[in-house]
């Protein structure tokens, strides 16, 4: 079982093996489901500096009893609440120990004003979806792909297929429900 899981904020001098740890785990994923890595690393080199790069973003690493074991990449918009999680992973010689667990519930704590949190899974990755539906509390909320692409992601459609997750904290506002009128 995992010991203390903290986060801090990663420095410019941690993104490099920060790049490398990630792409690392996330290659176990692409190489078991299609048994090779065949355009390059996944994610992106690309899409990882636009994460680490984007308006809102905060780098978190993640310490295990102060080693660091993994990583995060949140967006935070301090307006709406409706934040993003853009990466979140643990190196790959530490997989299930309970790390993921902890280190959601570190994120989860260190943004309480959170209404909604949304990430993006590919469609292959059951660990993945296992890990965010059954373990943190997201909900399946859209499938992209080809013919149904991201609109958020103009031009990006994956082949294949991408879901989006969503877990929110706020109450889900229901119309009013009006009972029927009772015959006299």
């Amino acid at each position: 079982m995992a010991g203390l899981v903290t986060l801090d904020i990663a420095s410019p001098s941690d993104l490099p093996r920060f790049r490398e740890d990630l792409q690392a785990a996330f290659v176990i994923a692409v190489i078991d489901a299609f048994g090779s890595l065949e355009h390059g690393p996944i994610p992106s080199d690309d899409d990882i500096n636009a994460s680490f790069n984007a308006p809102n973003a905060v780098v978190h690493r993640i310490l295990e009893d102060g080693r660091w074991v993994g990583g995060a990449v949140v967006q935070i918009n301090a307006e709406t609440q409706c934040n993003s999680l853009d990466f979140l992973f643990v190196r790959a010689s530490e997989l299930g120990r309970g790390i993921g667990r902890k280190a959601w519930r570190a994120i989860e704590a260190a943004y309480p004003d959170t209404k909604i949190w949304t990430t993006h899974t590919p469609y292959f990755e059951t660990r993945n979806i296992h890990f965010y539906v059954n373990v943190c509390g997201f909900h399946i909320t859209a499938y992209f792909h080809k013919r149904h692409p991201d609109p958020g992601f103009p031009g990006e459609a994956e082949e294949d297929g991408m879901f989006l997750l969503e877990k929110r904290y706020a109450p889900i506002q229901a119309p009013e429900f009006q009972a029927p009128a009772s015959k006299p």
